[in-house]
């Protein structure tokens, strides 16, 4: 019991940090440092401190023995597991990291107001949950793969997951935001009261949602353990 609330408090602090982590570094690289919006340089020093950044919170899922800040990474992992752990990140750790992720938010407009929107939705309703959808299938699909069938440090998944978010954010950020995490858009959406449109549930919840158990259910078909594994695990 008590690992499971240390968990949760875990994803609450981690979805707050999240959430300031990214305005943080917008702020240091385009006001302190003075690099323009569009500038090639800023934004491949943005590029450079984001994949520094998601090393950090790799490292504090590790040392926190699974905290998140992303509702996606969590039922990923409970669908594999039993029926109790997935009652646990339904029922608490999902709700949780997003009251983390909008109480972050709140706190960032109270103290820099004006400082921006989240990711929106620059294309159609369909547009958008297909990308949001094929964006989190890519990327659930390889951390299954990174967790399990590929080798490597903890250092070296944590690069090469790293540096696919990144890619993959980039090239959905200009018709979706690139999010692939409901809580941190949601904490964003409900700042501006938007949270229960159609719009940010289909795109934001629902699709990436859809996307994250078929991802799930594929690597777990076509990737089967060998007789050899089944032979070892029966003896």
């Amino acid at each position: 019991m008590a690992g499971i609330v240390k968990l949760l408090v875990s994803d609450i602090i981690m979805s707050f940090m999240w959430v300031w982590s990214s305005v943080l570094i917008k702020l240091f690289v385009h006001k302190f440092l003075g690099f323009h919006q569009h500038d090639v340089t800023g934004e491949m020093f943005r590029y450079s401190v984001s994949i520094v950044n998601m090393f950090l919170f790799a490292y504090l899922g590790k040392v926190t023995n699974g905290g998140a800040y992303n509702p996606l990474t969590v039922l990923s992992s409970a669908v594999s597991g039993n029926f109790i752990k997935f009652l646990v990140t339904v029922g608490a750790r999902i709700p949780l990291q997003v009251f983390g992720s909008i109480m972050g938010v709140r706190l960032i407009l109270h103290t820099f107001p004006g400082i921006g929107r989240g990711p929106q939705l620059t294309v159609s309703l369909h547009q958008g949950a297909l990308t949001e959808g094929l964006l989190t299938f890519t990327i659930v699909m390889l951390s299954h793969g990174l967790s399990s069938k590929i080798p490597g440090s903890f250092y070296t998944k944590t690069w090469i997951s790293s540096v696919s978010k990144l890619a993959l954010h980039t090239l959905g950020s200009d018709l979706t935001g690139g999010a692939m995490n409901p809580a941190s858009v949601m904490g964003w959406a409900y700042a501006r009261g938007e949270h229960i449109t159609k719009e940010h549930l289909l795109v934001y919840w629902i699709a990436p949602i859809q996307a994250t158990l078929l991802a799930a259910w594929v690597f777990r078909y076509l990737v089967r353990p060998s007789k050899q594994e089944k032979e070892k695990k029966t003896n």
